[in-house]
C-alpha cells in the first residue's frame, strides 16, 4: 500500500484506503466462486513499529470497513473470523471485531479470516504456551504431536491453505501462517495490492489449477484417495 501511494506522490494512508477496495473485490469474487475460505493479512505484530499516526489510521480504517461492508458480508453469507493477538488491540477495535463475528456467526457461506495483530511465530509460541497451561498442576505432560499443536493454533479446526498469493513481487512469506502453509502453492505477482483486481485473482486461481500437488510423494498413473488441503480459515 505504501509503495503504491509513493509511486503516485500520495501519503501512505491513501494507499491503505485504496487497498480496502481490493479487499472488497477479492472477498466478493471469492464468495461468488464458492471458495470455502479466504484469509487476508491486515496487520502484523511487526506493524506496531510504524508511526503512531499510521497505526491509528489503520485501526480506524478497519473499524469503518467492518461497519460499511457488513451488508455485503451478510448478503454473501460470509462468516468472519479473526486470527492474532486480538486482546492487545485497542478496546474499540476489540469491540467491533467481536460484534462482526457475532453478527456473521450464523452465516453458511465462505469463511473470511482477517489476520490482525498476527505473526506466524507468535501464533506457534501462543500454541505452545496454551499446551503448557493445560498441564500446569496435572503431572507429566503427554507427548507433543502435530495434531496437538494444530488444535491450539488460531486456526484450530480449520484446514490448511491450498494457495498463498503474494502481491508486490516480494519473494518472502512475511511471517504469515508459517505452520499452515507447509504444503501451500505460492503465486507471486508484481501487482501492488491496491491494483490487485478480479482479473489478477482469477489469474492466480487458473495458475493454481495447473499445479501438480504431491504432498511429498511421487506422481503416478494410479488414482489416489488422498484429499488435498483447503484454504485456511474454512
Amino acid at each position: 500500500n505504501g509503495r503504491w501511494a509513493q509511486k503516485r506522490h500520495l501519503p501512505r494512508i491513501a494507499g491503505h484506503r485504496s487497498g480496502t477496495q481490493s479487499a472488497r473485490t477479492t472477498i466478493e469474487t471469492c464468495a461468488r466462486l464458492k471458495i470455502e475460505a479466504l484469509t487476508l493479512y491486515a496487520f502484523s505484530v511487526e506493524n506496531w513499529r510504524r508511526p503512531k499516526t499510521e497505526i491509528d489510521f489503520l485501526m480506524q480504517l478497519l473499524r469503518e470497513y467492518l461497519k460499511k461492508e457488513m451488508p455485503l458480508l451478510q448478503k454473501n453469507e460470509i462468516r468472519m473470523r479473526f486470527l492474532g493477538r486480538i486482546e492487545e488491540l485497542p478496546a474499540a477495535v476489540q469491540k467491533d471485531v467481536r460484534e462482526a463475528m457475532d453478527k456473521t456467526a450464523g452465516n453458511k457461506g465462505m469463511v473470511l479470516c482477517v489476520a490482525l495483530n498476527y505473526g506466524g511465530r507468535a501464533e506457534i509460541v501462543d500454541a505452545m504456551n496454551a499446551i503448557l497451561r493445560e498441564h500446569n498442576g496435572h503431572g507429566a505432560a503427554s507427548r507433543i504431536t502435530e495434531e496437538r499443536i494444530a488444535r491450539h493454533l488460531y486456526t484450530e479446526g480449520l484446514p490448511d491453505p491450498d494457495l498463498l498469493i503474494r502481491t508486490s513481487g516480494e519473494m518472502r512469506v512475511s511471517n504469515f501462517l508459517l505452520w499452515q502453509i507447509a504444503y501451500a502453492e505460492i503465486f507471486v505477482t508484481d501487482t501492488l495490492w491496491p491494483d490487485f483486481n478480479r482479473a489478477r485473482l482469477l489469474e492466480a486461481l487458473v495458475e493454481f489449477q495447473k499445479r501438480e500437488r504431491r504432498y511429498g510423494g511421487i506422481q503416478d498413473d494410479q488414482p489416489t484417495n488422498e484429499k488435498p488441503a483447503r484454504v485456511a480459515g474454512q
